[in-house]
């Protein structure tokens, strides 16, 4: 039997992710392909400037990525604000010391980005080890001065075929 919270936490990030989509995306033409193209490589650099940050600790790079609305999900279902994320990193209670990303797929609508990947990592979060694969959302909004701002993340961690019951 499927654990329910893992199914509620599902259910709540596809309504999260529903949530953010502006209507005006589905009703407005597509974007023109140059347009779509350097959106995706727009944020592929944001991508590699959050890890940068991870990496190294950096809280001003990463508060400058997140919205002043940003809310994670952690892979153990615990809401976080851009003040907790940006927190943890500063003060060190968040640690990776190897962070791999891989499968990265970036599909832009409109003004909105969703970034789906594999991030392999290697740290700990207070004192606790979280090293291990996970399967993560990002969700990007650019904002009126053009810039993309993560609004919403949520990792899961990829249980090996040793992990399962």
């Amino acid at each position: 039997m499927a654990d329910t919270s893992f199914l509620r936490s599902l259910a709540l990030a596809g309504l999260l992710v529903l949530a953010l989509v502006p209507a005006r995306a589905a009703t407005t033409k597509p974007l023109p392909r140059a347009q779509r193209h350097e959106y995706r490589h727009e944020i592929d650099q944001a991508e590699e400037a959050w890890r940068a940050a991870i990496l190294k600790g950096n809280a001003p790079a990463l508060d400058s990525l997140l919205a002043d609305d940003y809310t994670g999900i952690t892979a153990k279902g615990a809401i976080q604000t851009k003040e907790q994320a940006v927190s943890n990193l500063k003060s060190g209670s968040f640690q990776l010391t190897n962070l791999t990303i891989s499968d990265r797929k970036v599909r832009v609508y409109g003004e909105t980005a969703v970034v789906t990947s594999v991030a392999e990592l290697t740290g700990s979060q207070k004192d606790a080890d979280v090293s291990g694969r996970y399967r993560y959302t990002r969700v990007y909004v650019r904002n009126p001065a053009g810039q993309w701002k993560i609004v919403s993340f949520e990792a899961s961690r990829i249980q090996e075929s040793s992990e399962h019951k």
